[in-house]
């Protein structure tokens, strides 16, 4: 079975490239600062630097590493041919740091108060991957 599948005629699903160094480093403990500084262009570090941020309280912070996570991981998408729209499956694994950081920005633009952008990225993370959206609440 195809990863969503379009029979509507929309644009194909986005699979960004593996690069499995930083989440490998990240699942034998090294901390997300060491794998941003080694992969700066890893979503997946920033959007971890976002969580523990987030979860000591340092909501700016946060929102900050998030919105790198963000801007690193739409780099990466139009490298792969996406046109600003379109799903970005959960279920590839390389996806997942992008989506993370959209989740991990929102987050941080609800607490502080930037409506807004929390509407936004909640909605575009529901647009990219239904699957995300609820998986990361």
């Amino acid at each position: 079975m195809a990863i969503h599948e379009n029979l509507l005629g929309g644009p194909p699903p986005t699979l960004l490239p593996d690069g499995p160094e930083p989440r490998e480093m990240l699942a034998g403990g090294t901390s997300p600062a060491d794998v941003a500084a080694k992969y700066p262009t890893s979503s997946l570090a920033w959007a971890r630097l976002a969580d523990e941020a987030f979860e000591r309280g340092s909501v700016v912070e946060s929102y900050a590493y998030a919105r790198t996570g963000y801007h690193r991981g739409l780099d990466a998408l139009r490298r792969s041919g996406w046109k600003g729209h379109g799903p970005v499956p959960w279920e590839h694994e390389p996806n997942r740091g992008f989506l993370r950081a959209l989740h991990a920005l929102a987050r941080a633009a609800r607490v502080i108060g930037e409506k807004e952008e929390y509407e936004r990225c909640s909605q575009f993370l529901r647009d990219s991957s239904a699957e995300a959206a609820d998986v990361l609440g």
